[in-house]
């Protein structure tokens, strides 16, 4: 604490992110990284970027990376919007569109950075309960609010909205944005991209980090028309107009141009997740459907926060949550089929010690 500091500093409570440990035969399932390397043509794309044109700013505006995504969403350039990470990309979101009088409504249970953002930039909101089999019931937002966002599928739940859920929702609210956060859409989930065009009240942020295998990098985007795409822009160039750098252009291009590789790694994680479902079942696990890369399990008999401290005895890290109503849930990143298995022999030892 500090003299110094600007009075809204004192009241901010920072995002945690997951856990990024150095421990030797780690395996890390904890933060919903992909198991599987990038695509070999983004590996060669990032290479023949890295040049001496480094010393020279990239294209402010992304132009060929906005071009990629357009063609492939079925959109036109001025709508879509890319960004540092879909987190910058939510923060200009959170920041250009869904500031109002009235309050922003989200899940009870979800993504963690949301209430963040609202703190920062001083956004009134209310939680919305989620079902007692922890779906999102549209219905319950048909109140009166400035906004409404939501990760599809959910985080860290897993569950996802199915597509005419999104609509009846569009429908019920179009005086307002409603933003669907689809981080992990491509593990089971049919994007709500499909319905831009129709609904101007609707906008989609995704990310390279999850089924693209682009952590590292930092690149996310916006889908919406164009009038929601004006206001990011505008938000944009007031904060940082240069947000994507000469390396990470070139490589999300290459990753939407191998579509092969990338559907190929999403349906092995889907595989290893329906397998980690059933073992988990066998052991006693109670796991909610899950359409991203990651399940969320709990066992009857099994302190959760015990259960993660035993893995991590193994040099196993998986996520624990300490918040009402889930405390006693893991959230578990879906590894390779080795990974998996490492992970389930260990479970099978921890909970036959009891």
């Amino acid at each position: 604490m500090s003299q110094f500091w600007s009075p809204i500093v004192h009241s901010l409570t920072p995002y945690v992110p997951g856990e990024q440990p150095k421990v030797t035969n780690l395996l890390k399932l904890n933060t919903n990284e992909s198991p599987y390397p990038p695509s070999p043509k983004v590996l060669q794309a990032i290479a023949q970027a890295n040049s001496e044109n480094l010393r020279l700013y990239p294209d402010p505006n992304a132009e060929q990376l906005k071009q990629t995504l357009a063609d492939y969403h079925h959109l036109e350039t001025d709508q879509v919007f890319v960004g540092n990470g879909s987190d910058e990309v939510l923060a200009h979101v959170f920041q250009g569109l869904l500031k109002h009088d009235k309050p922003l409504l989200f899940p009870e249970i979800t993504y963690s950075f949301y209430p963040v953002y609202c703190g920062l930039y001083e956004i009134e909101y209310r939680k919305v309960p989620l079902s007692e089999s922890f779906e999102i019931k549209v219905e319950d937002y048909q109140q009166v609010c400035g906004g409404i966002i939501f990760p599809n599928p959910n985080a860290p739940t897993g569950r996802l909205l199915a597509l005419d859920a999104i609509e009846i929702l569009l429908k019920s609210q179009p005086n307002v944005v409603v933003v669907v956060d689809e981080a992990y859409i491509d593990f089971g989930g049919q994007s709500a991209a499909s319905l831009i065009n129709r609904y101007p009240n609707l906008l989609v942020v995704q990310t390279l980090s999850k089924s693209r295998a682009l952590a590292g990098i930092r690149v996310g985007f916006a889908l919406g028309q164009a009038h929601l795409i004006e206001a990011l822009e505008r938000v944009k160039n007031s904060f940082n107009s240069y947000p994507l750098d000469r390396l990470a252009i070139p490589a999300a291009v290459a990753a939407f141009e191998d579509e092969a590789y990338f559907q190929s790694c999403c349906q092995k994680v889907i595989h290893t997740r329906n397998q980690l479902t059933q073992t988990l079942e066998e052991l006693g696990f109670t796991v909610l459907p899950s359409a991203a890369n990651f399940v969320f399990a709990s066992h009857p008999h099994r302190d959760a926060q015990q259960l993660a401290q035993k893995l991590r005895d193994e040099a196993i890290i998986v996520r624990h949550f300490k918040q009402p109503k889930i405390d006693h849930f893991l959230r578990i990143t879906i590894g390779t089929d080795e990974q998996n298995a490492r992970l389930c022999e260990a479970l099978k030892r921890i909970v036959a010690m009891g």
